[in-house]
């Protein structure tokens, strides 16, 4: 895991942003993986900002979102498609056939497995993912890969936490159905993308960014499997790194690895406090 703290919530959006932009500026065809929920409005606020100051294009961009709810359809204003379109996708140039969320609003459980099926087969079509942007929920869920969920899961369709749906309730209004399902990219489908990208802001994420990020490899905090990934950045304000035991080391480790990117590894810190 690479560590990066940054003083405030708008510096982590616009480090993600940086990192998206160069995916998509460096790759012939990117593939993007997206998430949803309050973290990542900021960094999509970002990208169509440059994209309308015509600093980045979509053009050729294809994305996949981490998950969807089931039981309500696209058109919902609380579906991730949604959310998606309006955030992101309407204010882009990415072609809407490219943008991919996973079809959930079938009940039948059948036609709900051949969803999840056709998901994951889109993605390997697609060539992977270049980089998978994720969130991370207060239990420590990744997509909606709750508690105990198995680090070789794909696609599927999945029940949702106690807590899970106590914080997502007040998207909802009080008569309004909240779906307690969901049909969700799998440990192991995230585990494959070329680079991940995690993203925590706030003193309510500080106890689970800790687990993640030092405690044991455990179901029991699913974000703990990136410990195992070759490529992943963790992007923390101060508040969601302020339970790090080694906060200073990753501060450390990071100043080292922009001196040696900019040519100066051996700069003299000594009188620095």
């Amino acid at each position: 895991m690479q560590i990066i703290i940054l003083p405030t919530a708008d510096d982590v959006a616009h480090y993600a942003a940086d990192r998206v932009a160069d995916v998509v500026n460096t790759h012939g065809n990117p593939v993007l993986g997206l998430a949803t929920g309050s973290t990542p409005i900021a960094l999509y606020q970002e990208l169509v900002a440059r994209y309308q100051a015509n600093a980045l294009s979509f053009k050729g961009c294809v994305s996949f979102n981490l998950d969807e709810y089931i039981g309500i359809p696209d058109t919902h204003n609380q579906s991730y498609r949604a959310f998606m379109d309006h955030h992101l996708f309407e204010q882009i140039d990415i072609e809407r056939t490219n943008t991919h969320v996973p079809l959930a609003e079938a009940t039948d459980v059948k036609a709900l497995e051949h969803s999840a099926k056709a998901y994951e087969l889109a993605i390997q079509q697609a060539g992977g993912i270049d980089l998978q942007i994720l969130g991370i929920g207060v239990n420590g869920h990744i997509g909606f890969n709750e508690p105990t969920s198995s680090f070789a899961s794909r696609t599927r369709i999945k029940t949702l936490s106690k807590s899970t749906v106590e914080a997502n309730k007040r998207f909802f209004s009080d008569d309004e159905f909240q779906p307690h399902l969901a049909l969700t990219m799998g440990i192991g489908t995230i585990l494959q993308a070329k680079a991940v990208l995690l993203m925590a802001t706030g003193k309510g994420k500080a106890d689970a960014v800790k687990a993640m990020v030092e405690g044991p490899l455990s179901s029991m905090c699913p974000a703990s499997v990136l410990q195992q990934h070759e490529r992943a950045t963790i992007v923390l304000d101060e508040d969601a790194a302020s339970e790090l035991a080694l906060k200073d080391y990753y501060l450390w480790c990071e100043k080292q690895r922009l001196l040696l990117v900019s040519g100066h590894p051996h700069t003299d810190t000594k009188n620095e406090g």
